[in-house]
């Protein structure tokens, strides 16, 4: 009777521990989708793949670098500002393969453009018009344009040499399409259209056709790129108009190993039509594990340098011995901080592209691309449930100190089969399982009084980086009121941002910099407490911040707006202080806005972040990026205008941001009440009438009133009366269309 009793008062127990096996299974399976346990997986292999990198230099891949020596003028010993003459590029190759007899040359650079450098266009129009009947012209031009012709010098550079080029697969969407592509590397015959989920591509940025036609292959530069911003894989094919297309790494590596054609590699049993039964690439007797979107793992032998850089310019000029590149595959690419080649990967947050592309040759040459087959799903989610269904019957019936022995056995022994699976060459997700099997243990372990107590803990714990410290006080009483699960509401969100921060911090001491920062980040920071609001977090010289969470704020809007004003007073002062130690000033922008977001703690077990997610954020940080473009300090959305109404705010636009279609109206805030001057009053009402005529496409009305308004007020509108005359000059030229709302699309962020 007793056992029974024993048995009955621990069941619960066991069905909530069942209850994570069958979510964590759940996720494993695919079936519910857990972010925060993808971002972990992501950590746990960024940490596999450091533990794991071989380290050192492979000497057989040398990357000639487009660097920051190459950039500079010629008479500092560069080649100047890129892109280079190709007449230079066509001398590079010629250094290469006559003077250092490398193997072979990758571009991780795409050449879409025609080169002009020369003055051949400017010629060629002269010979077809102004000139054309002129014998001696005509003569003198037919015998200089094969030397102005740089494109066709460089395709010449390419002949009988191994010479693979790069181009670029655009957004989901866009079809634009510029130059030519390669053959594919399999045709839709080989591999039928619905055997893979492999990515699919409408638009291209490709070479020219003469130069592609001269080299001897080509392959895509597109990396994946996780959520989380980093790189980890890389498509081998990507699917355009039912062919499929390599990457520069495959293709590089085909070349090398003889430009055989690739064969798919199916599993077992699977035929042509499998989704995911392709497993694997053949290149050239060299075997490319793939996944069901036909990606790979790049094997990262290292962080940055792990292969030798040697500078473009040093190649031109014959400053290299001949032993650092003879043999060698060379890969031109750029570490130069201005060409924006420079990626996260789980080795490091800056990353030349082109070095990614290095250790996937060398992974396919010496076959250590780690694979993650169809089946390895169905081993993990088995493990889940056998060990997790385990775990939930046992510790549910077992003392702490052996449950804590049991599950801290099962923990390690899970995370050293990973790691042999690594080893083995075979990438096993962890998170899911560690997560299942820590949360049986400690509901188990701290049911009761710990369990309880450790809520109010980690509410302080969480919340007290974000909020004023009474706040967290006050939540820290009533944690049950304070939820950390996502959720939607309706907040108010602001970003700020310094203007010409990067120009500001190149010209500081590292010193006077964290200095200089930590000067107003704090007393902004001190204004935003001030009013109520929530930090999300700082990202350099920006601040993220929200009103309305986790402690509720029925005047989130206005609370915003108050900070945002005084914000901007605070900066007076600071700049007082800066103007005393003779730092240079600051100015910021500041984006507000209002509406329905997710809210939450994002993240793991190792990692919390209490944060907001949604298209209100996105649309609050383009407002802040757009703020310049009108000379204001703050710009709020329509939606934060509404909820305030005894707000004195000028209309100054409506606009579509980038990444949004429909237009939306965007505000200046002035103040409140007398806070507001009489003629910043008289403007309002002007500018309000001269908004109305440009909206209404009465060009001259609305010319005159801004006219008068830059004449008569002109500190109320320095770039604002401006910028609407430009507008206005064009429109004339270029008639909008009947339909025409008034609005002004932005293509940058």
């Amino acid at each position: 009777m007793n056992t029974l009793s024993l048995f009955l008062k621990r069941l619960p127990r066991v069905g909530v521990g069942l209850l994570f096996v069958l979510l964590f299974a759940a996720q494993a399976g695919h079936w519910i989708s857990l972010p925060f346990i993808d971002r972990l997986d992501h950590i746990l292999y960024d940490l596999r793949v450091k533990l794991h990198a071989p380290g050192g230099v492979d000497p057989r891949v040398v990357i000639v670098d487009i660097d920051e020596k190459s950039l500079q003028e010629k008479e500092s010993g560069g080649e100047g500002r890129w892109p280079w003459p190709r007449d230079r590029l066509a001398l590079l190759m010629d250094r290469l393969f006559d003077d250092y007899n490398v193997t072979l040359t990758g571009f991780d650079v795409v050449f879409s453009e025609r080169d002009e450098s020369s003055g051949i266009k400017t010629i060629e129009q002269l010979a077809q018009t102004a000139f054309k009947d002129n014998a001696e012209f005509q003569a003198q031009y037919s015998r200089i344009k094969p030397t102005l012709d740089f494109d066709a010098r460089f395709a010449e550079s390419f002949k009988d040499r191994a010479i693979v080029l790069g181009f670029s697969f655009l957004n989901p969407g866009d079809k634009t399409t510029k130059g030519v592509l390669p053959p594919p590397g399999m045709t839709s015959k080989e591999l039928l259209p619905g055997t893979t989920n492999a990515l699919i591509r409408q638009g291209y940025t490709a070479n020219l056709a003469q130069l592609q036609e001269a080299a001897s292959d080509a392959g895509h530069i597109n990396p994946t790129v996780d959520l989380d911003g980093v790189i980890r894989r890389i498509p081998m094919l990507i699917e355009h108009q039912g062919n499929y297309y390599e990457s520069l790494g495959l293709a590089t590596a085909r070349t090398l190993l003889g430009g055989e054609p690739l064969k798919g590699i199916f599993s077992p049993g699977a035929d042509i039509n499998t989704i995911g039964g392709l497993e694997a690439i053949d290149v050239g007797g060299a075997l490319l594990p793939v996944d069901y979107q036909l990606s790979s793992f790049i094997p990262f032998r290292g962080p940055y340098g792990s292969f030798a850089y040697i500078s473009a310019s040093d190649v031109l000029n014959q400053k290299v011995p001949k032993e650092n590149l003879e043999g060698k595959i060379v890969l031109i690419g750029t570490t130069a901080p201005g060409l924006l080649d420079l990626r996260a990967t789980p080795v490091g947050n800056a990353y030349p592209g082109v070095e990614i592309h290095a250790n996937l040759i060398v992974g396919i040459l010496d076959g250590t691309i780690k694979d993650a087959p169809l089946w390895s799903g169905f081993i993990y989610f088995s493990f889940i449930a056998l060990v997790g269904l385990f775990l939930a019957i046992v510790l549910g019936f077992t003392t702490p100190a052996w449950g804590s022995l049991i599950a801290a056995v099962t923990l390690a022994s899970s995370v050293i089969l990973n790691i042999y699976g690594y080893r083995q060459g075979i990438v096993f997700p962890l998170a899911a399982a560690l997560l299942c099997f820590f949360a049986i243990y400690v509901f188990n372990v701290g049911y009761g009084y710990f369990f309880e107590s450790r809520n109010k803990k980690l509410i302080t714990g969480l919340f007290g980086q974000y909020v004023p410290p009474d706040l967290v006080s006050e939540m820290a009483k009533n944690p049950a009121n304070f939820s950390m699960e996502g959720r939607s509401e309706n907040l108010t969100i602001l970003f700020s941002d310094v203007r010409g921060f990067t120009t500001i911090s190149e010209g500081l001491d590292p010193k006077v910099l964290s200095e200089l920062m930590n000067g107003f980040l704090t007393p902004l920071t001190e204004v935003i407490y001030r009013h109520g609001g929530t930090i999300d977090k700082y990202m350099g010289d920006c601040i993220m911040a929200f009103w309305g969470a986790p402690i509720a704020d029925a005047e989130h809007a206005r609370h915003g707006i108050e900070a945002a004003l005084e914000m901007n007073l605070a900066l007076v002062k600071i700049n007082q202080d800066y103007a005393a130690r003779g730092w240079p000033e600051i100015k910021i922008g500041v984006g507000l806005n209002t509406g329905q977001v997710s809210v939450g703690n994002m993240g793991s077990e190792i990692r919390l972040a209490y944060t907001v997610m949604g298209d209100a954020v996105n649309l609050a940080s383009r407002l802040e990026g757009i703020t310049k473009e009108y000379g204001a300090t703050i710009v709020i959305g329509a939606d934060t205008r509404s909820e305030v109404p005894d707000l004195i705010a000028r209309e100054i636009d409506r606009v579509r941001v980038k990444g949004k279609d429909q237009a939306v109206t965007i505000f200046e805030p002035l103040g409140f009440g007398d806070d507001v001057s009489a003629e910043t009053r008289e403007a309002l009402v002007l500018f309000n009438e001269a908004l109305i005529a440009y909206r209404a496409q009465r060009w001259d009305d609305a010319q005159a009133e801004f006219e008068y308004l830059l004449a008569t007020y002109p500190d109320t509108g320095t770039v604002l009366y401006p910028l609407y005359l430009k507008r206005i000059a064009h429109l004339r030229a270029n008639p909008p269309s009947a339909n025409w709302d008034g609005s002004f699309t932005f293509t940058t962020k």
